[in-house]
């Protein structure tokens, strides 16, 4: 959880972290709770990525000098992440395909997290002032908290259905509450 210590890149290294978790736990799960697990994995991708899009790669680009060259292959990274969600999502847990084109996306996904920890975070931190950066943290702590996996049982059930569906339709839903949670004018696309 974050903390006013952490800033946003301390928030989105755990966050990789987590999703490691994630893609584990759903490879070795069955049945229902398999399902269970990979939807969990759509919202937590969902808000992750999101938060990414809509605050740290403009930021990257902005204020790397390098910027406008990383961050194209990031943004391209994420969109075919989110098609192999789409593509596991239409063939259900049960596919008899579903765990070798998951162990893919699960590959795809840590050299992502890499490549954004060593070409964007760390780099960020050395020309965005430490203030930016924990402004950044709280609107990610806001966002995760849209995660099923990250809020008390009761309200992770509510929410747990409002990130349920298509992935396309959850990363739309979460982007929409990411502008709602951290305010218009600071979240852009």
């Amino acid at each position: 959880m974050t903390t006013a210590r952490q800033d946003v890149i301390d928030t989105l290294v755990g966050q990789h972290q987590q999703i490691k978790l994630l893609f584990a736990q759903v490879e070795s799960a069955t049945g229902e709770h398999k399902q269970e697990l990979f939807t969990e994995l759509v919202a937590t991708l969902a808000v992750h990525e999101t938060v990414e899009q809509q605050l740290v790669h403009p930021l990257a680009e902005r204020e790397l000098p390098d910027g406008p060259q990383v961050v194209p292959s990031r943004l391209a990274e994420e969109d075919e992440a989110r098609q192999v969600l789409s593509d596991l999502y239409a063939r259900g847990v049960a596919d008899s395909g579903f765990d070798v084109q998951l162990a893919e996306l699960r590959d795809a996904v840590a050299a992502h997290a890499e490549a954004e920890e060593e070409l964007e975070f760390m780099r960020l931190r050395e020309v965005t002032d430490p203030a930016e950066l924990t402004r950044m943290a709280a609107i990610v702590q806001a966002a995760q908290l849209l995660a099923p996996s990250a809020s008390p049982p009761d309200v992770a059930a509510d929410r747990s259905r409002s990130l349920q569906g298509p992935p396309d339709e959850v990363f739309d839903r979460v982007s929409e509450l990411l502008a709602q949670s951290a305010g218009e004018d600071e979240v852009r696309s």
